[in-house]
């Protein structure tokens, strides 16, 4: 993405920035959207999982939430932001119920407009935002964690498969209806 403007550092909440990318820890504050995409902002930081209330609600237990938000245009002119958010997550295998550890890596560009009507009417596979003076940086960052959460989180092998397998010297109830199967049949594997 290309930037217009160089990078600045912004204080959130009163937290001290790394005057490099205005990294800072905390609740995230607000951004003037298009402004901050017109100047090239750029906003990095932590989010704890208290300030993610809709993730916690949702089941989800976040671990090291780190983002960064750069302001900029696309390639067709268009102000954009890019956001992006790394950290981890602690979900539910809807297989087994038992924790599971989901690394979360999410990089996506969102196009600003200036209305709701333009979202609606859009045609295109493009992101968009309705843009803001005050939009919400932990809102944003938590709204694209959801996104990119798995919608059935399931384990790529549960450890309880060894069980579903028959592995662990219980019979599956699969083996078992072929064992009666085999036996209805009698020695020879012919039906009587």
């Amino acid at each position: 993405m290309s930037q217009q403007g160089s990078d600045h550092s912004e204080s959130v909440d009163g937290a001290t920035a790394d005057p490099a990318v205005g990294k800072t820890a905390g609740a995230g504050g607000q951004i003037d959207g298009l402004q901050f995409a017109r100047s090239g902002g750029v906003r990095a930081g932590a989010l704890a999982a208290a300030g993610l209330s809709r993730l916690t609600e949702s089941g989800a237990s976040p671990r090291n939430i780190e983002f960064r938000i750069e302001g900029g245009r696309d390639p067709s002119g268009f102000s954009v932001l890019r956001i992006a958010v790394t950290g981890s997550l602690t979900l539910t295998c809807q297989r087994c119920l038992d924790k599971l550890d989901w690394p979360l890596v999410t990089d996506t560009t969102l196009r600003l407009v200036k209305s709701q009507k333009e979202i609606e009417l859009a045609e295109d596979e493009v992101d968009r935002v309705l843009a803001s003076r005050s939009m919400d940086v932990a809102q944003m960052v938590e709204d694209e964690i959801l996104l990119a959460m798995p919608m059935v989180p399931r384990h790529e092998r549960c450890g309880g498969d060894a069980l579903m397998q028959g592995k662990s010297g219980a019979v599956s109830p699969f083996e078992a209806l072929a064992a009666l199967k085999r036996g209805s049949r009698g020695d020879n594997g012919n039906a009587h």
